[in-house]
Parts: structure tokens; C-alpha cells; sequence
């Protein structure tokens, strides 16, 4: 139970300010708050939660403790890196209004951020994936909903990049005490 709660915390945190939350934002600013739009979103977000939690589960199931421990700081480490990475999403001019193509660029958006990086990272340390994609899951949503109900003002009401950067931070630090931990060192 305590992977569905982390992993909620840490997506809905760490999904402030991504890439694919920035997109929704934009999109829903320019062509209005649809409700395609908002399913779109949170079933791409439950769909990346349940596949990186099972791919965190499937790879951490062949390896021994201290590996399983080492695959977690890793991808703790993908996420701080992800956070601190600029996010530059300019203003959508002609957006499209196809859901199959939102639908797309999301999927891929979302694979590898710092979200579903963590999503990863709970399902290996704990061996629970329904737990760990229960909760990425019902963090991502939360963060399309967000989103979705801000639209541009997103960006103009929360610091967004100090918010990011010190979670960075966070998930850096966090990740270098669990690999020197699994090594033995501290």
C-alpha cells in the first residue's frame, strides 16, 4: 500500500511543469477545455503508469537485492536528470484536433519522464506493480486534470521550474543514498 501512496506524491510532484502536462496545458489554452481532451490524457496516463510499473517489476525480478537496489537509484537518477532538464514548449499556432495524434505525442512524451521513471523505480523496490501504477496512475491523472482545468494560466500561476529543480535535487540525492547503500558504502 505504501507504493500507491509514494508513487501518487511523486508523479502528481513530478509531473508539475512536464512536458506532456505543459502540452495539455497548451492545447487545452488554445482549443478550449474539451472533455476528449481530458479522457485522452488520463488514459495515455494510466496506460504509461501500468507499463513502466510492470517493466520496473519484470526487469528488478532478474536481479539479485543489491541489482534490484542499483536499478532503483538509476532510475531515480533518469528522473533528477528529466526534472532538471528546461522544458521549453512555445505557443501552439494550429494545434491538431486529433485526439489519435494527442494521444501519440503524449504516449511518447510520457515514456520517459520523470513521472513514470519514478513509476519504475516503486515498482522495483517494492514488488508491487499494481500498487506502484494504481498510484503513477492516479498522480498522472491528477496531473492532466490539473492541466486540463488550467490551460495557460499553468504556467503563469506556479513556479514551475524552481519547483522542478528542487526536486531534482530531491530525487538526486535519493538516488546517490540508495546506490551507495546497494554498494555497500554508507
Amino acid at each position: 500500500m505504501s507504493a500507491f501512496l509514494f508513487a501518487l506524491v511523486a508523479v502528481a510532484l513530478t509531473s508539475l511543469g512536464s512536458r506532456d502536462q505543459l502540452l495539455i496545458a497548451r492545447i487545452s489554452g488554445t482549443l478550449g477545455s474539451n472533455a476528449g481532451l481530458l479522457i485522452t490524457g488520463c488514459l495515455v496516463a494510466v496506460i504509461t503508469a501500468v507499463a513502466m510499473a510492470y517493466g520496473g517489476q519484470y526487469i528488478a525480478a532478474m536481479l539479485p537485492a543489491a541489482g534490484k537496489m542499483m536499478l532503483v537509484a538509476f532510475a531515480l537518477m533518469m528522473a533528477a536528470a528529466e526534472l532538471a532538464w528546461p522544458n521549453k514548449i512555445g505557443l501552439i499556432k494550429e494545434p491538431t484536433r486529433s485526439l489519435g495524434a494527442i494521444a501519440l505525442v503524449l504516449l511518447f512524451r510520457q515514456f520517459g519522464d520523470a513521472s513514470r521513471f519514478t513509476i519504475f523505480a516503486f515498482a522495483a523496490a517494492t514488488g508491487t506493480p499494481w500498487f506502484a501504477a494504481a498510484g503513477g496512475a492516479f498522480g498522472g491523472v491528477l496531473a492532466v486534470v490539473l492541466a486540463w482545468s488550467m490551460g495557460d494560466t499553468l504556467t503563469e500561476r506556479l513556479p514551475l521550474r524552481p519547483i522542478r529543480i528542487a526536486l531534482a535535487a530531491l530525487l538526486a540525492v535519493a538516488a546517490i543514498v540508495i546506490g551507495l547503500s546497494a554498494r555497500g558504502l554508507i
